[in-house]
């Protein structure tokens, strides 16, 4: 069975198997007590996904005794298998493929087929995810990091039950517990994902066919971002989204340039408006929205947010609260209200990047273990960078426009247009810009916007110039490669001073 195959099946843990499990948990606890010298692991991790990968493996780096318990008969969680990797590299396929319908510019011609398979496109996916297991199955296996299958029930602070479904449950114990089990797409009540005509932000990938049309309902990240991949390759998308603005944690300027670049690619743009009822018939699917609109479409793709994983996790029992969509509160350790356990990554809610998961599973295993004897404490900065990876790609750092001006900020911006550089006229990139927010008073650099081919790479030279409390007369000041996209840091500088006088 295929890896996307295996972790896309549910484990059902019932009511009456906890019961029973918690029973057999009360007589092993009278039989013997474990004392902390007697600790199975020092850190013991539920969920393999990035956060729970890094917890482990700095754990292991430490010299202690990790395992991360898996539900999955493969490792990798969301992001492997049915989230950012796959969802990337089917962008990377798209734009391969778009890019060979446009190469008239250089004087060349190709042709190819008018229809395009599903499986076709998810080749290159597979492959990818793969080999991304592997390295991950290795990394785990140098560190001696134990990979063990089943579903993780807390029944104490530092035990875990781990059911597999059979009568070969077991009790796991360890000293300090991370929970890293992730999140799953938001399923509202009574609506019928049946994978045929209605799919979500992970089923999306099961697609039998490449759909004539698609309605897209939610403007979030994910919607857009699947919006631009299918617009790419032909599909006529119609998104609905009840916010009047796209993306609203970006600067103002960047989303308009995205509404105009998505409508430009034919992506229709329904925004203040929402889905009010779904229904499939005759094989269609018909969304009638809150204005009266109506919409007809092949297939649906519904992305109205995520929950956590946290159903028969056990947490009732160590008085772990989570909100209504199943998130966990931790504090700045990234401990919960039970002092021996922790949770990290998309199961504790914003930001839910798989970046910024990676890190907090890094440190939480820090925190845990004392730091182990480190002489300094490890945080994650601040100024943590977006990637949004529409067509084109979008990143920020830092304040926008918006948030500057609320917080009294006296600032100015600079820009420079990707059409005005030699690199973005040999790439034919006639649309992306970067934008510098700055100080007026003594010109430091506090936001970066792009849009445009490579934003998300190239947002990291701002995000380290800020890091550092540094001006835009860096960017003057500083020689950069020609013909480069990252001469627009110096161009848009430039514009910034012009632009005070």
């Amino acid at each position: 069975m295929k890896a996307t195959e295996e972790i896309s099946e549910k484990t059902t843990i019932t009511e009456t198997t906890i019961t029973e499990t918690t029973d057999q948990i009360d007589t092993d606890t009278k039989v013997k007590s474990t004392s902390s010298e007697e600790f199975d692991y020092d850190i013991l991790v539920i969920g393999s996904g990035p956060a729970g990968e890094r917890a482990a493996l700095q754990a292991a780096k430490l010299g202690k005794r990790a395992a991360i318990i898996e539900r999955h008969s493969v490792i990798g969680g969301v992001m492997i298998h049915t989230g950012t990797l796959p969802s990337k590299t089917l962008r990377e396929t798209v734009l391969y493929i778009a890019g060979l319908r446009q190469r008239s510019i250089y004087g060349l011609h190709f042709e190819l087929k008018n229809k395009l398979t599903i499986k076709e496109l998810m080749h290159r996916k597979d492959n990818v995810i793969q080999k991304e297991m592997e390295v991950i199955s290795d990394q785990l296996s140098r560190n001696g990091v134990d990979v063990i299958t089943g579903y993780g029930i807390l029944t104490s602070p530092h035990k875990v039950l781990i059911s597999s479904g059979s009568d070969t449950n077991r009790i796991v114990t360890a000293g300090k517990i991370i929970i890293s089990v992730g999140t799953h797409p938001y399923h509202p009540p009574g609506m019928d994902f049946d994978n045929k005509y209605i799919y979500d932000g992970e089923t999306i990938l099961e697609l039998d066919e490449i759909p004539r049309t698609l309605t897209i309902v939610g403007g979030g990240v994910i919607g857009c971002e699947y919006a631009c991949i299918f617009a790419h390759i032909g599909v006529k998308v119609t998104l609905l989204d009840t916010q009047k603005h796209l993306l609203g944690f970006i600067d103002d300027e960047i989303s308009d340039v995205l509404v105009y670049l998505m409508r430009k690619y034919r992506v229709k743009l329904i925004l203040g408006d929402g889905a009010k009822n779904i229904s499939v018939r005759d094989g269609k699917v018909v969304t009638i929205t809150d204005s009266g609109r109506r919409i007809v479409s092949d297939r649906m793709l519904y992305s109205a947010g995520r929950g956590g994983n946290t159903e028969n996790l056990g947490l009732e029992a160590l008085n772990i609260e989570v909100n209504k969509r199943g998130l966990i509160q931790v504090d700045e350790h990234f401990r919960t209200s039970c002092e021996s356990v922790y949770a990290v990554g998309d199961v504790i809610g914003f930001p839910s990047l798989a970046s910024v998961s990676m890190d907090q599973g890094r440190i939480a295993s820090y925190h845990a273990l004392n730091n182990s004897g480190e002489t300094r404490n490890p945080v994650i900065n601040e100024l943590m960078p977006y990637g949004i990876y529409t067509i084109p790609e979008l990143s920020l750092v830092g304040e926008t426009e918006e948030s500057a001006r609320e917080k009294g900020e006296e600032f100015e911006v600079g820009i420079s247009r990707f059409h005005e550089l030699a690199r973005g006229q040999i790439m034919n990139d006639q649309d992306g810009l970067l934008k510098l927010i700055f100080r007026r008073e003594d010109r430091r650099l506090i936001g970066v916007h792009i849009i445009g081919e490579r934003a998300t790479e190239l947002i990291h030279i701002g995000q380290a110039v800020m890091s550092f409390g540094g001006t835009i007369d860096y960017f003057i000041d500083t020689v950069f490669n020609y013909p480069t996209l990252s001469e627009a840091y110096k161009v848009a500088a430039l514009d910034g001073i012009s632009r005070m006088g």
